[in-house]
């Protein structure tokens, strides 16, 4: 799945950008008080991404 897309998953469900790295972009989802790394690549394995919803209790992007 493309980067951005999952981005935009992420935030629709109430995720935040916390801080930037250089490698990676860490989400947090306030509500829960999860945190995830998003690795900054162009194309993101469908099974890291559905780690990363599952990790800030976030419904799986179809």
């Amino acid at each position: 799945m493309k980067r951005r897309d999952l981005v935009r998953h992420l935030e629709a469900h109430g995720c935040e950008r916390l801080r930037e790295g250089g490698n990676h972009t860490v989400y947090v989802n306030r509500a829960a008080q999860k945190t995830s790394a998003v690795p900054r690549h162009r194309e993101i394995n469908d099974l890291l991404a559905r780690k990363i919803c599952r990790d800030l209790q976030v419904i799986e992007p179809a």
